[in-house]
């Protein structure tokens, strides 16, 4: 009968070390990696905030929430939204945000990284809506940096704080696509228009300037007429057109207006 005593205490003892092992040492200890934190609450209220590595609790007494502190990424999805010059467009961008109080991320605000979102959605409206077409296009860097100063200054009590914001894609309307597209041809064509006549002015330039040369001096005239007799000599041409000097010409017509006087 006592040996019957003896083994029932020890199956209580047994089972007691195996209660006592598996429901409170999980209770007990948790372990917390190195991007984690846990923010402690005893009997309801904040204690405090540990880790990373092992830490103690009160079983039935502590409960902790575990807070990511590494960079998250949020997509806010394809927003309607109304330029400064009345463009209706669709625009989406990527946000990226880290907790830096893992208190107030968990105290303050009820699902942080929900409230980011809806918050960066309203904001990214907002922004683009204060902008016109063109800049948003031409400084997407310059609204990328005043929507994260909005979206991080409001998410700021949080203990959240955003590293970026990058505008990811601008949908236009058809219509205005087709009428982007016109634009760039006509300015396309404005700039050869301007090309081509600022080279006809440099040329007629030349022209005046090679003028006055010869006009300076006439034997520069002589050897250009020299010159091209020779380039036409060269080729395998059945005519030829060659131009004489008003000068050659002059003898003949004083011997021409003698005779007639006579």
């Amino acid at each position: 009968m006592e040996a019957s005593e003896i083994l029932n205490s020890y199956l209580i003892w047994l089972f007691t070390l195996v209660i006592f092992f598996v429901v409170l040492i999980p209770q007990m200890f948790k372990i917390l990696r190195e991007y984690e934190r846990a923010v402690v609450f005893r009997l309801g209220k904040f204690y405090t905030t540990k880790g990373p590595g092992l830490i103690f609790l009160i079983p039935f007494i502590d409960r902790i929430v575990r807070v990511d502190l590494r960079v998250l990424t949020i997509n806010v999805d394809k927003q309607e939204a109304i330029t400064k010059d009345n463009v209706t467009i669709n625009v989406d961008a990527i946000t990226f945000f880290r907790v830096i109080d893992a208190e107030k991320a968990i105290i303050q605000v009820e699902q942080f990284i929900h409230a980011t979102s809806m918050l960066a959605q309203t904001t990214l409206r907002s922004v683009v809506g204060q902008v016109e077409l063109d800049e948003l296009l031409a400084q997407r860097d310059k609204i990328n940096k005043k929507i994260q100063e909005i979206i991080d200054r409001q998410t700021d009590p949080w203990g959240v704080k955003v590293v970026s914001v990058e505008v990811r894609d601008v949908v236009l309307p058809e219509v205005m696509k087709r009428a982007m597209a016109r634009q760039a041809e006509t300015e396309r064509d404005r700039r050869a228009k301007i090309i081509n006549a600022e080279g006809e002015y440099q040329a007629a330039e030349k022209l005046v300037e090679a003028g006055k040369m010869i006009e300076e001096t006439p034997a520069a005239l002589q050897l250009r007429f020299l010159q091209t007799m020779s380039e036409i000599s060269e080729e395998n041409a059945t005519f030829a057109f060659i131009p004489l000097p008003i000068d050659l010409i002059e003898p003949f017509k004083k011997v021409l207006l003698k005779d007639k006087k006579e």
